[in-house]
């Protein structure tokens, strides 16, 4: 079977960053958060769009924010947790199926969200 590998074993750090920039980036003056490169561009959104907002909305307890925006935020917010409490001793293997259908869901959702389709 196919599948992805993910090397966890050395993503500890880019787990703390992602948390510590998801807490402090709403108290900085002035965000306005970051653009889609996509969806500037072409107007469609990306199967990520949203996730920034996404995370900041779960680390600020706002659960109901964070799931309108992206799905994948808060499950990216507890892999982080779970990554810098535990280090992962050797790489995660996703089957490519799984991935695939993945996006392809985080896709419809962001067209569906923009009411592109």
């Amino acid at each position: 079977m196919r599948g992805v590998d993910f090397d966890l074993t050395d993503i500890r750090g880019s787990a703390v960053a992602l948390l510590v920039a998801g807490t402090a980036l709403p108290l900085l003056p002035g965000h306005t958060g970051l653009p889609c490169p996509l969806r500037t561009v072409t107007g469609i959104p990306c199967p990520f769009c949203g996730t920034t907002t996404s995370v900041e909305a779960t680390l600020h307890a706002d659960p109901g924010a964070a799931l309108a925006a992206n799905p994948l935020g808060p499950a990216l917010v507890v892999a982080a947790v779970v990554l810098v409490v535990r280090r992962p001793r050797h790489a995660l293997r996703v089957p490519l199926a799984f991935v695939m259908i993945l996006a392809a869901a985080l896709w419809v959702f962001e067209l569906r969200r923009f009411d592109l389709i």
